[in-house]
């Protein structure tokens, strides 16, 4: 089964220019941040999303999330379309947002996710044990009862991914995960990633760092200018019968992961841009 699912996907956002342009030259119209896009994620698997700045993969998330609803298409997540079934995506869908500014400061991490927990309606007898559990799959056991006003960019960061767990979802969205980690930091949260997929979680992940998706990938989508550009299967047991069986590592053995030359060679080819592109980190 997939757990999610485009079915050519468009989205636009409308340009209001401010007091109608009268005291400047804001440019009206739309934007198709997503055209026609369609791809789908197998139950378990890992899906990365490369791209430049602007190509749209944040949208993507968000419309997973039901954040926003598309202008065209569907979009089904775990056999429930987001539109009519907005509330069934939500209790399968956590989202960790690269700027997570929801936090509580003058809470503590502990206090914070327990709030949390009651918003996503956690059961009372299940609250804290869920809570406990969460902080120590994401490094935080020894800072539960620090206020996050005392936490690094790096720890409020894995606090959000904390929060994104306490449902348990079926899907799991990371927008940029490790960037504001350091890279011991990184290379630890890259096997919690592996052990959330061996219990059967969805991910879908947006990075700018090559390394991280060689880490992390069974899919890599690259996207650019709200397209998909190109796509393969490069992780473990995942299948090779994909679209771009011209570009890089489609004659990659399943049973291995790619290197990061070999991510790289795949991502630029399958935009066209250079590889001193500045848009990109090779690593952390």
């Amino acid at each position: 089964m997939n757990a999610v699912v485009f079915n050519s996907v468009t989205k636009r956002f409308q340009h209001r220019p401010a007091l109608f342009n009268w005291l400047g030259r804001e440019r009206g119209g739309a934007t198709e941040a997503l055209r026609r896009v369609s791809l789908h994620v197998p139950k378990g698997e890992a899906l990365v999303l490369l791209g430049p700045n602007g190509s749209g993969k944040t949208t993507t998330l968000k419309l997973i999330a039901t954040m926003l609803i598309p202008d065209e298409g569907a979009v089904a997540i775990c056999g429930a379309d987001t539109l009519e079934e907005g509330g069934t995506v939500r209790r399968k869908v956590g989202f960790a947002a690269a700027n997570e500014r929801s936090f509580f400061p003058r809470l503590t991490a502990r206090e914070n996710l327990d709030f949390f927990a009651v918003l996503e309606d956690v059961a009372k007898q299940e609250r804290r044990a869920r809570v406990e559990e969460k902080l120590r799959l994401t490094g935080l056991a020894d800072a539960g009862d620090t206020l996050v006003m005392k936490f690094s960019s790096g720890m409020y960061q894995r606090l959000g991914v904390a929060r994104a767990l306490l449902k348990n979802p079926e899907v799991l969205l990371l927008d940029e995960p490790t960037r504001s980690l350091d890279p011991g930091s990184a290379l630890r949260f890259w096997p919690f990633v592996r052990e959330l997929l061996s219990g059967g979680t969805t991910l879908v992940l947006t990075t700018h760092n090559f390394q991280e998706a060689a880490a992390v990938a069974d899919r890599i989508v690259v996207l650019r200018r709200g397209e998909v550009r190109s796509e393969r299967a490069f992780g473990l047991g995942a299948s090779a019968d994909l679209r771009s069986a011209d570009l890089p590592g489609a004659d990659l053995p399943s049973n291995r992961r790619p290197s990061i030359d070999e991510v790289k060679a795949f991502y630029f080819q399958a935009t066209g841009d250079g590889e001193d592109a500045p848009a990109f980190e090779t690593a952390l």
